[in-house]
């Protein structure tokens, strides 16, 4: 019996553990490199891990994708479970590899099958950017949507997700290669407490805030605007790296001042993003729901 179409994305998703029972949704992990030891992220190494390694300023950490190999076996072991057709939504290509060994993987498993049964998204996101679109879509295909349709909630999610997030310290997206246009900023980044964003895939800055309390009141301000600039319900998510009590503390102030949020959630970034943005990193992504 068909079983449909299933959203495979790359463990940068970080959904947060529940979210997606039920739904058909598959995680490929990156991977960790710290020093000699390397695992899978959220499987053999934690954001834990991370933040300890991160602080030991003699160990480097590095990240890797997953290869292409890895991607096909994966649709082969999804198609033998009677799945019909795979649309997988990754992280942006200007961060990491793993969009393009995904896009290498269907074009053989497309080869092999004779059609197209596999599609491939660049988010050009991260995170629950990316999360909340595979959820979409998810829910989508559990419902009985065609593959057009799954493929296109996904997308048409993407278009309209808003990201924000505050890092405490510039240093370590200097150390991962990630700071792109915010390089011009590390010169004063002692200074300022700087509000980032991604923008065509890439980490861009936006602002610069003085203290850390006041760029955390700016990054809700932002995402406030963000979710009342949409129309109809919104998915909100606050991530954070090794600052609960913050990421808890601005859920329940998002929550009071965007009354058509259908769903908030908290979840803390893995040990790939975790090694690029460092310890004390607050987000705030904001997605339309697409019910209608």
């Amino acid at each position: 019996m068909s079983r449909g179409t299933v959203v495979v994305t790359d463990s940068t998703a970080y959904l947060p553990p529940g979210i997606d029972e039920g739904l058909p949704i598959d995680v490929v992990p990156l991977h960790v490199i710290m020093g000699d030891h390397q695992g899978e992220d959220g499987i053999e190494i934690t954001p834990a891990d991370v933040v300890e390694r991160l602080r030991e300023k003699s160990v480097t950490v590095t990240t890797s994708r997953p290869t292409p190999a890895q991607f096909v076996e994966r649709y082969r072991e999804l198609l033998a479970e009677g799945y019909d057709h795979i649309v997988s939504v990754h992280i942006s290509s200007e961060l990491s590899g793993t969009w393009d060994a995904a896009r290498l993987a269907a074009v053989q498993c497309n080869s092999d099958a004779g059609e197209e049964i596999v599609r491939v998204v660049d988010s050009r996101v991260t995170a629950m950017a990316l999360g909340f679109p595979v959820l979409v879509a998810a829910r989508k295909a559990a419902a009985g949507a065609s593959n057009d349709e799954v493929y296109d909630a996904a997308v048409r999610s993407l278009e309209d997700t808003s990201n924000f997030f505050y890092v405490d310290t510039l240093e370590y997206l200097r150390r991962g290669g990630r700071i792109g246009a915010a390089a011009a900023w590390l010169g004063t980044a002692l200074a300022v407490k700087p509000i980032l964003h991604l923008l065509d895939g890439r980490i861009v800055p936006l602002e610069k805030v003085r203290t850390a309390n006041k760029a955390i009141a700016r990054m809700k301000s932002l995402a406030v605007s963000a979710a009342n600039g949409i129309e109809g319900d919104v998915l909100i998510a606050v991530h954070h790296l090794a600052a609960e009590e913050r990421a808890e503390k601005l859920r329940a102030e998002l929550a009071e001042e965007i009354p058509g949020s259908a769903e908030i959630v908290v979840s803390e970034v893995g040990a790939v993003l975790g090694a690029h943005v460092g310890p004390g990193m607050l987000a705030v992504i904001v997605v339309p729901t697409l019910d209608g």
